[in-house]
């Protein structure tokens, strides 16, 4: 890929359909493949798929039927622990943050390039592995 990055499998979750789209379409542009979701529900069953092989979650705090808490807990439960990146127009609470340690959070707006730094260090995490790394530290 021409930015780098080696392509991963991305399960974007957000609510907002058209930037979910956006987002969605210049990872894609970039080599990844994208699974989109707009729930909580939408988001653990695309999680925890049989056939799904995912490398990266993005997930919207506020989303209809609940938050990405709600997904991480379930995903959590389920033995699916991922490099997740938080992104949301209202900074999420440093206890959440501490938490649930993800990867990164991100502010709505926020510059594709910040996204695609932190898809970056999920692609090569500084610990060695992707195995545990939303739960860095």
């Amino acid at each position: 890929m021409g930015d780098g990055i080696p392509a991963m499998a991305i399960l974007l979750v957000d609510d907002e359909a058209r930037l979910r789209r956006t987002v969605a379409r210049s990872l894609a542009a970039r080599g990844h493949r994208v699974v989109e979701a707009a729930s909580t529900r939408e988001a653990v069953a695309a999680a925890t798929a049989p056939e799904a092989d995912l490398d990266l979650l993005v997930l919207d705090v506020n989303l209809p039927d609940g938050t990405c808490w709600d997904v991480l807990r379930e995903l959590d439960t389920a033995g699916r622990n991922l490099p997740t990146v938080i992104v949301s127009a209202v900074p999420p609470s440093a206890a959440r943050v501490r938490e649930f340690r993800p990867l990164g959070v991100l502010h709505k707006p926020f510059p594709m390039e910040a996204l695609l730094r932190l898809v970056r260090l999920a692609a090569d995490p500084p610990t060695g592995g992707r195995d545990g790394a939303r739960r860095v530290g």
